[in-house]
This record gives structure tokens, C-alpha cells and sequence, in this order.
């Protein structure tokens, strides 16, 4: 059976959050339906839905709620039919999925790494003198900070990239943390001394990441979105969301881990952290490519073998 592709008449609806980063990401994704099927813009509809994690500032994100805090709204949009496909940030997306929903298509991945933003230096994490106030929302950055650097200060920092820039410029902080691949994408990678590598702080689950969810029986949408789904993008996160889900990660919990793509081997680093900072325990795993899953529930159970109850919490 046919479908009738979008059209400026009956344009497909594009559910984001509004941040520009977020919007950012809408527009590529509709670049690229639009390349791959050769549609005119118009044959689509950027649609911004606010969400928890936008509407609630003045708070950490482990006092409003774990993962789900800036999909939530979205998600619902997408089952009443509101929208038609969701874009995510796949860092932010629960490893449980809404029944009736399903996320099968996944953009190629940007740079997964962390950036370290210090509008007035130094160039390294490493040279920050001690003291430092330091700013991010991130409780995984905060305890790979703690760890490794006892003697900075550590503040909240939420927001966009804008909001977070301008508390740097009002001296909330002398510095902070951002992905590169955000940054990338809004064409600002110089705001940034540069990428932090992965041996120095592990990035997020899924960092780097776009992924459109559609409702599950819609065939059609399936069918427009097939050519924009990137196959390695998927290996790497079916090990990082595999070993997410088997430590039972929450925007609550600190835990890093990064997937690479070797040939037809995967290489899956992951690191577990006291939130306080003053305990990490990291491994690594190697196979199969097509056994991340596997994999990742591998290194999950080693790492919660040597942690024992109560690591993740803090206990």
C-alpha cells in the first residue's frame, strides 16, 4: 500500500522542544526528509511543545524527576496525534518506552564528547586553579569533576546554551560543561576551549544523538523516515542503552559510557560514579558489533559486581 507524502496541504508535523538547540535538531531532520524524498519545506511543520525540564528552572533536575523530564510533553503530543513524529535528544530519552510509541529511526551521531567552556581560560580542565567555581546541571559531570578535581566548587547550572553562556558573562562561574555535538550543531564549537576526550571524562549515554519516535502503527511515517535511520548510530546505542538500562540509570545517577563502532567489533567503555564524586569504578568490554546489546548488560553487571548495593545511591 502507497502513501501520500507530506505536502504543504497535509505537511507532517515535527514535535521538538523550543530551546534553539532543540530546534536546531528539528530543522536537520527536516533537511533531511526533505532531501531524501525531495519535498519543499513547506511540506513540513517545525511544532515546539514545552516541557517539564523547560518549564521548571529554578530547580535540579533530580528534585522535579528522573529521565522523561524533556519528553514527556512531547511523547503525549505524539500519541493524541498532535504531531507526527518526535525529535529527541537521545540522551534525555528513557530507556522504557510508552506503549503505542516506538523510536526506530536514528540520525548519524555528532561528536559525543563533552566541551569545556571557559570564556577566560585556561584552555585544560587539568589547569583550573584550585577553587575554581565550576557550573553544570549534570550530576554525572559534577562527580567525574569532584573526583578528579576535589578542590574546584561546584554550582547549579541549568539552561540552554544561551542562558548558560550568560551566567558565565554575570560571573555565576568561571566555567562550565556543554556536548560538542550541541554545539556543533548551532554553529558555535568556538565557544568552546575544545573537546574534553573520552579517557578524561566519559560523556553521557547517548550523547551526540537525534532520534525520531512515531507512533507505532503509523506505516506511513515508518516508510518516510526509513532513509534517514543510521545503522552504526544504532549499534553504538543499543550497547549504551543496554548497559544504561541494566544499571537502572536515572537523570539521578551518575554514570557515563561511550560505544565505538571498530570494523565489525564494538568497543563499550563505562564508568560508574558516587554521586559525591569521591568513588569511580570504570571498565570496558569488546565483541561483536552486533551483540551490544549483550555487551552492555555485560559491563553493567561487572561494574555493579564491584560497586555493591547502595553505590549509585550514594550509600
Amino acid at each position: 500500500m502507497t502513501h501520500p507524502l507530506p505536502s504543504p496541504a497535509r505537511p507532517l508535523r515535527i514535535g521538538t522542544r523550543g530551546s534553539p538547540l532543540a530546534l536546531a535538531q528539528a530543522h536537520e531532520t527536516r533537511a533531511r526528509l526533505m532531501a531524501a524524498h525531495a519535498l519543499p519545506e513547506a511540506a513540513f511543520a517545525v511544532i515546539a511543545v514545552r516541557t517539564t525540564g523547560d518549564r521548571v528552572l529554578d530547580r535540579p533536575l533530580g528534585e522535579i524527576g528522573g529521565k522523561g523530564l524533556f519528553t514527556k510533553e512531547i511523547e503525549a503530543a505524539l500519541a493524541t496525534a498532535e504531531i507526527d513524529i518526535a525529535v529527541h535528544s537521545m540522551k534525555d530519552v528513557a530507556v522504557a518506552r510508552p506503549t503505542g510509541l516506538t523510536l526506530d529511526c536514528l540520525l548519524p551521531r555528532e561528536d559525543p564528547r563533552d566541551a569545556f567552556v571557559a570564556p577566560a581560560g585556561p584552555a585544560r580542565l587539568a589547569d583550573l586553579a584550585p577553587g575554581t567555581i565550576v557550573g553544570t546541571s549534570s550530576l554525572r559531570r559534577r562527580a567525574q569533576l569532584l573526583h578528579r578535581r576535589p578542590d574546584l566548587a561546584v554550582v547549579e547550572f541549568r539552561g540552554n546554551v544561551q542562558t548558560r553562556m550568560q551566567k558565565l558573562a554575570d560571573g555565576v562561574a568561571a566555567c562550565t560543561f556543554l556536548a560538542m555535538a550541541g554545539l556543533n550543531r548551532l554553529g558555535m564549537a568556538e565557544l568552546a576551549q575544545g573537546p574534553i576526550a573520552p579517557e578524561e571524562m566519559l560523556p553521557a549515554i547517548a550523547q551526540g544523538a537525534i532520534g525520531i519516535e512515531r507512533r507505532a502503527d503509523d506505516t506511513a511515517t515508518a516508510a518516510l523516515l526509513e532513509p534517514l535511520h543510521d545503522a552504526p548510530t544504532a549499534l553504538q546505542l543499543a550497547a549504551e542503552r543496554a548497559y544504561l538500562a541494566a544499571l537502572d540509570g536515572s537523570c539521578q545517577t551518575p554514570i557515563a559510557g561511550l560505544a565505538l563502532i571498530d570494523g565489525a567489533d564494538l568497543w563499550l567503555r563505562g564508568e560508574i560514579l558516587r554521586p559525591d564524586g569521591t568513588e569511580a569504578l570504570a571498565d570496558a568490554i569488546r565483541g561483536p558489533a552486533a551483540d551490544g546489546a549483550d555487551l552492555g548488560r555485560a559491563l553493567a553487571r561487572r561494574l555493579l559486581d564491584r560497586a555493591g548495593p547502595g553505590f549509585l545511591a550514594g550509600h
